[in-house]
């Protein structure tokens, strides 16, 4: 699975490289990268949004049909598939609109962590080989964290630079380009908030402990008002899946301390702009106003099937039988001459066998 998103996360290197060139500042090609992926996905958002509301819409009569059913689940399975057909809701619609988006995810963080491979698209061959060669470096090899290599080696690139033979001189003046595109507001997102077992006593040590924080609210206030601007998504979370809805934020928090400071920013946009595309959704394609349309669509088919069954004015009926009486007719009448035919026939056999 893994090396799924990271292919996807090469596709889309080429878009962030493409941005990072006009630019030549990591943080705001990140910006501009995760806005434009975010407008690639927004049909298959509309698509998962109309999804949950029909979701939604159904939960309440699926309780009912629950309760009626509890002792036969033959039964409850069987109108349960009639409720489906009926209110023409497919429940297996939002999987793939679900599935798309979160591939694009992955691909985009596994697009900066892997920046040689994925956004420089380096020879994977000689990737390999600067990583096994900087776990060699002594102070440096035992202290880096294996999954952020290609990160730590376009931070340490200046003094790197004549171990880094396996690369070619135009593959070098491109990390060497890139590695001096990291200063955001102040920032160097190549580092990270904090270091080694002691977290805390390293994390102030910069002003990258925005990073984290920033993770931990913007997760915490989407979360909040997500919740709120889709109800139908508080009756999918029962239980345990309540509060890992809280519990990640300070997860992904604790993550972004220690990883480089470009992994979180990426996660800030994305959350940011994920929060934003959410409000937009609920502007545009609100549960309560597609329920609606969805009922009142319903609603026209149903009348106009009872429209087509209605009977015919007495008039008219009586038209239809003159009509189908004098195309009846002929038919009958040959049948008669054709009857009598038959008849003759078989009397002159039976007489002649006497």
């Amino acid at each position: 699975m893994m090396d799924i998103f990271n292919f996807f996360g090469s596709i889309l290197g080429y878009l962030l490289w493409f941005f990072y060139t006009l630019i030549q500042n990591y943080g705001i090609a990140i910006i501009l990268f995760t806005i434009v992926t975010k407008l690639i996905t927004f049909p298959f958002s509309v698509k998962q949004q109309k999804s949950m509301a029909a979701n939604s819409k159904m939960a309440l009569k699926q309780k009912e049909l629950q309760k009626k059913y509890a002792n036969d689940k033959a039964k409850l399975q069987e109108e349960t598939q009639k409720l489906y057909e009926k209110e023409g809701v497919n429940p297996a619609s939002g999987c793939l609109t679900s599935f798309v988006p979160l591939i694009i995810m992955m691909g985009l963080f596994y697009t900066v962590q892997n920046p040689l491979a994925n956004a420089l698209h380096l020879s994977g061959d000689a990737v390999a080989k600067a990583v096994n060669m900087l776990k060699m470096i002594p102070g440096l090899g035992a202290t880096f964290n294996t999954q952020y290599a290609q990160i730590e080696i376009v931070k340490h690139f200046a003094d790197l630079k004549p171990q880094l033979t396996m690369f070619s001189a135009g593959e070098l003046a491109k990390m060497e380009s890139f590695s001096h595109g990291f200063q955001f507001l102040g920032l160097n997102l190549l580092d990270s908030p904090a270091d080694g077992a002691n977290i805390f006593g390293t994390l102030f040590r910069s002003n990258l402990w925005i990073i984290p924080v920033l993770c931990l609210i913007s997760s915490l206030i989407t979360q909040y008002f997500m919740n709120k601007l889709q109800p139908g998504m508080q009756q999918m979370q029962q239980g345990c899946m309540k509060y890992m809805l809280y519990i990640m934020p300070l997860f992904t928090a604790w993550i972004a301390c220690t990883m480089p400071a470009a992994v979180g920013f990426y996660w800030i946009i994305s959350t940011l702009t994920g929060f934003l595309q959410t409000v937009i959704l609920n502007i545009w394609y609100s549960p309560a106003d597609l329920n609606a349309k969805a009922e009142a669509q319903r609603i026209a088919l149903r009348e106009q099937e009872e429209e087509n069954m209605r009977p015919l004015p007495a008039a008219q009926q009586k038209s239809a039988a003159v009509k189908v009486q004098q195309q009846a007719a002929p038919a009958k009448t040959a049948q008669k001459s054709k009857s009598k035919t038959t008849k003759s026939k078989s009397d002159d056999y039976l007489g002649m066998k006497k």
